[in-house]
């Protein structure tokens, strides 16, 4: 049993954290969402054929709304209601293809098994195309909203107090979406009991069923790498039975997270690692899909590429456009284009500021970037809170120096900051966008920017580079990090 002092000190918070954090409200929650986002898209395709001169009456859509269950049941079948542990690109990706599915589906049946007369296509068509953005996006927007509250998501009990207890503790607090809250720790060293990142340290791994009973938990973590195989198999076998849900966290730091699969090798277990973005047929989808992008992307914006270039020319002298020489793949020198956002004699202006005041010369070797920087113009400073700066580099894109995404472009300063890592970086292109750009921009560190560099050319696929697309376009709007 848990000791007096501590159970009164622990227990009613454990208890409100078990009861508050049930799979039903996590999980109603995103049912309610999904059937919101699929609702919206069925009505708004209606009307907007019927305004478009349809001549059906929208009461022979209502007749169907219980085929909306069919999507619930398929996003069951997925696994998109389990609300823990799906990163984005995976959820879209599941997300995407059961939609496309469904709709397949409904429409083969009903142009098969009715006069084709009956129902528009145009409806059908816009309707699936109105889901793939809906259901995606509402069902970020409520996750952001709703994950850091305590009833979202799954109790977990973590077992292991070392440094990868405390990296999974520090990841799964940081980042709520995950959805799994860590209510207790449990380790057989007693020189670790007290508190890790702000999660009690209660006892040793033995105490794991009674937690198990006490709290009704059905996840567990085992963030214990450097005990010994038989010892892991051992608490495996033993409490297996108590959680549903047991999550191993093995000593493979570095190596590819997602898109991993284990293989049965007569009884030994494989793990199938493919670096998608360093084979040649990845490589050729993403050149196709970024050269598509960039065409159709580059037309709509034109005409703000134009206004840019206008605001810049009025703000002050100087040319529209800045050339800097950036490494690209294979160690190719390149200049990357951007709109100018600072002043003609911003080199001066810097080397004064930094003698000025020394203590920011710190933040500028560290980050090789200042949060106010005297040699941002005016307009520059909305260029760069946007983003607007690197249209420009659309045309690196064209010319084969850049991809839409990738890793954030560098100079030779910075090659000794990427140590090890660098030999990945020289592998692909870098981008005019990634997940440094999505994950917090100037407000992360340098040191997070490489690994997260790293984790995209390791876990690359054609929904992770939709997903940072998406929400670069969240992100500039928002302006948050940028300067």
């Amino acid at each position: 049993m848990l000791g007096t002092p501590i159970q009164r000190k622990l227990k009613p918070a454990l208890r409100a954290l078990a009861v508050s954090a049930r799979p039903l409200a996590t999980v109603s929650t995103l049912v309610a969402t999904d059937l919101i986002a699929l609702t919206v898209s069925a009505v708004s395709s209606v009307w907007v054929r019927l305004w478009l001169g349809g001549s059906y009456h929208p009461s022979l859509y209502w007749q169907i709304w219980p085929l909306l269950g069919l999507f619930v049941l398929g996003y069951s079948i997925v696994g998109l209601y389990a609300g823990v542990a799906l990163s984005p690109a995976d959820e879209l990706r599941r997300t995407s293809v059961t939609t496309t599915l469904i709709y397949v589906v409904l429409g083969t049946a009903t142009f098969l098994l009715r006069n084709t007369t009956v129902y528009s296509r145009g409806v059908f068509l816009m309707a699936w195309l109105l889901t793939l953005v809906l259901v995606p996006l509402t069902r970020g927007l409520v996750r952001q909203i709703c994950a850091p509250q305590p009833w979202w998501g799954y109790p977990v009990l973590v077992l292991g107090a070392g440094k990868t207890g405390s990296m999974v503790i520090e990841t799964l607090k940081a980042r709520p979406e995950i959805g799994l809250k860590p209510v207790a720790i449990l380790d057989d060293d007693p020189s670790k009991r007290g508190s890790l990142k702000g999660v009690p340290v209660i006892g040793p791994v033995s105490k794991a069923p009674e937690l198990a009973r006490r709290l009704n938990l059905t996840y567990a973590i085992v963030a214990m790498p450097g005990v010994s195989s038989a010892r892991v198999v051992g608490i495996l076998e033993k409490y297996g039975q108590l959680f549903r849900h047991i999550l191993l966290i093995p000593n493979l730091f570095g190596f590819s997270t997602l898109w991993v699969m284990a293989r049965d090798m007569g009884g030994v277990l494989g793990l199938e690692v493919r670096q998608q973005l360093l084979l040649p047929g990845p490589q050729l989808v993403k050149v196709c899909l970024t050269f598509f992008l960039t065409i159709v992307g580059g037309l709509m914006v034109l005409p703000l590429i134009l206004l840019c270039g206008i605001a810049i020319k009025l703000d002050s002298r100087g040319p529209i456009f800045y050339g800097h020489t950036r490494i690209g793949k294979g160690g190719k020198l390149f200049k990357a284009w951007k709109f100018r956002s600072m002043y003609a004699d911003g080199d001066r202006i810097l080397e004064a500021y930094l003698e000025q005041y020394p203590e920011v010369r710190e933040e500028w070797e560290r980050d090789r970037k200042l949060k106010h920087d005297p040699r941002i113009t005016r307009i520059g400073k909305w260029l760069r809170r946007t983003s607007l700066d690197e249209l420009p580099q659309l045309w690196n894109v064209l010319l084969g120096e850049m991809s839409l995404v990738g890793p954030r472009p560098i100079i030779d300063e910075e090659v000794s900051l990427y140590g090890d890592k660098f030999d990945l970086y020289l592998k692909v292109l870098p981008g005019i966008t990634g997940l440094w750009q999505v994950s917090g921009r100037s407000d992360t560190t340098y040191e997070e920017r490489v690994e997260l560099d790293e984790y995209y050319v390791r876990n690359w696929s054609v929904w992770l580079d939709i997903y940072i697309l998406t929400k670069t376009i969240w992100v500039a709007i928002r302006a948050k990090g940028a300067y």
